[in-house]
């Protein structure tokens, strides 16, 4: 199991269910909503241990920001 920290979640989010950032040992991992199924077809070789989630551009615009 991963060790994860919380980094920050979307700016619109009110009610705790948010996408989110979080950081761990050399990557991040990413908090967002599911596909629909049309959605996901269109992610190119996904591997079976893979999947695609939606989060706003806010939540990974602030990760560019934070490295500047």
């Amino acid at each position: 199991m991963q060790s994860l920290e919380f980094l920050w979640k979307d700016n619109n989010s009110g009610d705790g269910k948010c996408p989110a950032l979080y950081a761990t040992d050399g990557g991040y991992v990413v908090q967002g909503l599911k596909l629909d199924d049309a959605t996901r077809a269109q992610l190119r070789q996904l591997a079976a241990d893979e999947d695609g989630v939606f989060v706003p551009a806010n939540v990974l615009d602030r990760l560019r920001e934070a490295s500047c």
